[in-house]
């Protein structure tokens, strides 16, 4: 259920959520673009501007120090039966979000080094939808395979290119709802909109039980068919 569209359609939305939290709240930093980040940091580098040389930095630096961490995880926790790797790494992105609501503007150095670093670990983690390579924190890599594979279809004539294509357009589409619904949520929350990218990511957590939930199910039945 980690790699099913249902789980990587919250997540979408979360990334998009998260991404508009942070440029539009916390100071037009990008939460899950650092290319973005790089390009400011190095303006502001060549200007002179060091605190904002800092202001950039450090979400990338927190941002790179994610992507460890989760992987830190996968190789830790991957054997683990009661939960998924893939669980911790949602419950750890849940909990720094929730902290992040918290944080006054005052603050916005910690808040977006926190809110980059969750998202790293979720565009580790989260890597594939239906077999597909794609991420749920960023649009640049899926608008590429998604008309790639609608090339594939409507010139090549490949049918399962047209699947392809719907999954990776509709990922790009929800996370761009996810940033509509943050700048919105940001008009009455504020600093907690982002609690609204924690309840996402709750239901993607719970939605990762459901496969195993299923095959227990398979088993108790043919238990009671083999009885009878």
């Amino acid at each position: 259920m980690s790699e099913a569209f249902c789980t990587a359609m919250f997540l979408s939305v979360s990334g998009g959520l998260q991404d508009v939290y942070t440029y539009l709240y916390r100071g037009k930093v990008f939460a899950n673009a650092q290319t973005g980040n790089i390009v400011l940091c190095s303006v502001k580098l060549v200007e002179g501007d060091w605190s904002a040389v800092l202001h950039y930095l450090v979400p990338l630096c927190f941002f790179a120090l994610g992507v460890f961490t989760a992987e830190l995880l996968r190789q830790k926790f991957q054997q683990m039966q009661r939960l998924h790797w893939r669980q911790l790494v949602v419950l750890c992105e849940i909990v720094m979000l929730f902290v992040v609501g918290f944080f006054p503007q005052e603050w916005n150095l910690v808040a977006n080094a926190l809110v980059s670093f969750a998202c790293a670990m979720q565009v580790q983690a989260f890597r594939k939808v239906n077999g597909y390579a794609f991420a749920s924190t960023m649009c640049i890599g899926n608008l590429r395979s998604g008309m790639d594979s609608l090339c594939s279809w409507l010139v090549a004539g490949n049918r399962a290119a047209r699947s392809k294509a719907f999954h990776y357009f509709a990922i790009i589409l929800l996370f761009a709802l996810g940033a509509g619904l943050g700048s919105v949520a940001l008009g009455f929350c504020g600093a907690k909109a982002i609690w609204f990218s924690c309840l996402l990511l709750a239901v993607s957590f719970c939605l990762m039980f459901l496969k195993e939930d299923i095959e227990e199910l398979e088993e108790d039945i043919e238990k009671l068919e083999t009885k009878h």
